[in-house]
């Protein structure tokens, strides 16, 4: 994840809890639309925040190309260490902050809960480099954290409103929209208040 230093410890033990976790719903809708239009070549993916690699490795199972982008060192490492990481699998692992990262235009940016660790001054021009990053026909699956969230207030962290949500979609075909309110506990064991936007969205053709 994009998220503000903490001990390499940490991050391997998140890494541990959660790489084995299933993939994304909103990765798994974007993935299954993609599949419904028909097979095409070489399709390139970008995983913002890719963690453990939970959804990198579904994209990779179903044969896309995929760059992994983490702004911690050990996020590559933990990825290529999984012993169900596909044979011959086109994977590129990278180093670095969403605000500082560059990426090639592609199919496909995915961002599960990742996000929101961006900083607010930050967040409206990574934003707009994943729109101009989309081809026509591209999706972006994530989520965004909603103003009720329990960590409004963190620093570098963004949230939105409903509306502010819905408007950053504003030009594109929105294929999911569901907002989450629950309670319940995070990877950490940490109680938290969640409010969160699952979203994918489509790049018109």
């Amino acid at each position: 994840m994009n998220a503000a230093a903490t001990t390499p410890d940490r991050w391997t033990g998140y890494y541990k809890k959660t790489g084995s976790r299933p993939p994304r719903p909103t990765l798994l809708l974007a993935l299954d639309k993609f599949d419904d239009e028909g097979a095409a070549m070489s399709r390139l993916a970008v995983d913002l925040g890719a963690g453990g690699g939970r959804d990198v490795i579904e994209m990779l199972r179903r044969g896309w190309r995929v760059i992994a982008i983490d702004a911690e060192p050990d996020a590559g490492a933990a990825i290529r260490a999984r012993n169900d990481l596909p044979s011959g699998a086109e994977l590129e692992t990278r180093v670095g902050r969403f605000e500082d990262a560059d990426w090639p235009v592609c199919d496909l940016v995915n961002s599960s809960f990742a996000l929101p660790l961006c900083p607010p001054e930050s967040f409206p021009g990574v934003w707009a480099k994943i729109m101009h990053s989309l081809k026509p026909g591209g999706r972006f699956s994530g989520q965004l954290y909603g103003d009720r969230d329990s960590w409004v207030g963190r620093e570098g962290m963004t949230f939105h409103t409903r509306a502010e949500a819905r408007a950053l979609l504003a030009g594109l075909e929105t294929e999911m929209f569901e907002e989450e309110e629950d309670d319940s506990t995070t990877p950490r064991g940490e109680t938290k208040h969640w409010h969160v936007f699952h979203i994918v969205a489509r790049k018109p053709a």
